[in-house]
């Protein structure tokens, strides 16, 4: 994993957003993002959960930017609502599927991730977003 973006659990936007261009690690549990593109990567798995195309999601505003891009590229984005709570519901071989299907389309992209690796990035990810449901939190990304 890169240390360029992260995946976290925040009580409300407000204390999301101000993490913009930090890791915020220090403040809130993470999950470190590996070698893709993190609100890609959150389209592409809500699109594998549901059947709903990446294009419907993205013209839904999927995901949702909660601050201004800068010209360094950072950004704090949300997971939308029902991503995670597909992610803190459903099974592990639910979650194992989307995420060899997932793999396989990184790789017809010219991207590399492993299907095992993807597996247990998910598994990480569903746990932060079923901790996060269980505190009344949502799941966030930090860019930087």
């Amino acid at each position: 994993m890169d240390d360029w973006a992260d995946f976290f659990s925040a009580p409300d936007d407000e204390s999301a957003a101000a993490v913009k261009g930090f890791s915020p690690r220090r403040a809130f549990k993470i999950v470190p993002v590996g070698i893709y593109d993190p609100a890609d990567a959150a389209v592409e798995w809500e699109s594998l959960f549901t059947g709903e195309s990446p294009q419907e999601l993205m013209r839904a505003g999927e995901p949702q930017v909660l601050t201004q891009i800068t010209n360094e590229g950072c950004y704090v984005f949300v997971v939308s609502e029902r991503l995670q709570t597909l992610l803190a519901t459903e099974g592990p071989r639910r979650l194992e599927d989307v995420a060899r299907r997932w793999s396989r389309l990184r790789r017809a992209d010219g991207e590399f991730i492993e299907e095992g690796e993807a597996a247990s990035h998910l598994a990480e990810l569903a746990s932060l977003a079923s901790t996060a449901a269980g505190q009344g939190a949502r799941l966030y990304c930090s860019v930087r």
